[in-house]
């Protein structure tokens, strides 16, 4: 299973990032810019090997949670590289310097960053048709707070999660697993936690059934109990402990809504997503903690970890519309996260020509290197930072 998880992983991030890297590259392949080399992976060491056709080197590294492409007259920072070159001198004096990257356009330098976060926007829309067409374009979201979700059909409901298993109690003797749903009792749907609980207290001491939905595998099964009359104190009759669960049912029926559910659910769930981050900054803020904000925040680690829990669903439709999911929302953060004016990222790049523009002035080539180099290091500083996060809870 292990090899499977690894596999997939290697599988997802891999075709992120080859699809953002391609549109740095064509874009620059069709303006005419030299691409000098395009690369695999995070180019922390020497490449594990590499291949030269045409003018362009494709070279793949150890580390294979990124990539890059490096342009002819780009600074190595921008190719992933925590470096810092000043050849723009030679190059300007070279024979190709009508195809060096700093000597284009300002449109034409916009064009080429900005395809790398086009690119991924696309994907992520199109995997999302895909993904609703597969769950007739309905799908179930955990709520926090009250965020309503715009140009889609919205029905909030409560789930009721069992947290906990008591040893030898009625619940534990009959097979429950803790983090099950509570679908039914006695054929009776839940709706919410007094009625289960009034329910079970009215039948103590006779036989009921409580059919369950495992929260990881979503595999659904029944199992039968008898609740007790008098349990242990703190125990409860049945021995399990509840915790609710808020969930936006969303459905796109009309012809419009299917049409642009694509787009919109990608939207939708960035939104949703600012929107939970935002109170988690406000909550680490108000209690001076930042435990709950670390906590939604993962890194390589994390996100193989949730491979791993895919992988493992029986279902083959339901393991599918994960993947599908989780492919589509790490590829609109990343085509987000890149175009965030940060020095590194696309987003900075583009953020330095827009000052040229408003300026109507070249930057300094050193600061712009150095900038984007530092900013570089920052953000492979982060990702170490966060993967440790991530395995410490891996392990935990």
């Amino acid at each position: 299973m292990m090899f499977v998880t690894a596999l997939v992983f290697l599988l997802i991030l891999s075709i992120l990032v080859l699809i953002h890297e391609a549109g740095h590259f064509f874009v620059a392949k069709r303006l005419g810019i030299k691409v000098e080399e395009f690369g695999f992976g995070l180019p922390l060491t020497k490449s594990l090997f590499s291949i030269k056709r045409g003018e362009t080197v494709y070279s793949f590294y150890p580390a294979l949670i990124g990539g890059f492409v490096k342009l002819y007259g780009e600074d190595d920072a921008g190719a992933g590289r925590v470096s810092v070159t000043h050849n723009k001198e030679q190059i300007a004096d070279s024979k190709d310097a009508h195809r060096a990257f700093f000597s284009r356009s300002l449109g034409q330098r916009a064009a080429v960053i900005l395809a790398g976060v086009v690119m991924n926007t696309l994907l992520a829309v199109t995997i999302y048709y895909a993904f609703l067409g597969i769950s007739n374009f309905r799908t179930e979201l955990p709520l926090l707070g009250d965020h309503h979700f715009f140009a889609v059909n919205q029905q909030n409901k409560t789930d009721i999660i069992i947290g906990s298993v008591v040893k030898n109690s009625p619940a534990e003797k009959a097979g429950v697993k803790p983090l099950s749903k509570i679908l039914s009792v006695d054929g009776r749907n839940v709706i919410n936690i007094d009625f289960f609980l009034s329910y079970i207290k009215q039948h103590k001491g006779q036989k009921v059934t409580l059919e369950l939905q495992d929260v990881k595998s979503n595999k659904k099964a029944t199992f039968s109990m008898v609740p007790r009359l008098n349990p242990p104190k703190n125990q409860g009759a049945l021995g399990v402990s509840f915790f609710p669960i808020d969930t936006a049912v969303l459905t796109y029926d009309t012809p419009f809504q299917k049409i642009t559910s694509g787009i919109i659910h990608p939207v939708n769930l960035m939104v949703y997503n600012f929107d939970v981050m935002g109170s988690l900054i406000k909550t680490a803020v108000k209690d001076k903690n930042v435990e709950p904000l670390s906590q939604g925040v993962s890194g390589p680690v994390g996100i193989y970890s949730v491979v791993g829990d895919i992988v493992q669903i029986p279902n083959l439709k339901e393991r599918t519309l994960q993947l599908l999911n989780l492919a589509g929302l790490l590829s609109i953060s990343l085509a987000f996260f890149n175009v965030l004016p940060i020095p590194g990222l696309d987003g900075g790049r583009l953020f330095f020509i827009l000052i040229e523009a408003v300026t109507r002035r070249k930057l300094n080539p050193k600061f712009e290197s150095y900038a984007n180099a530092i900013g570089m290091a920052l953000l492979i500083g982060l990702v170490i930072l966060v993967t440790f996060k991530d395995i410490g809870q891996f392990f935990k």
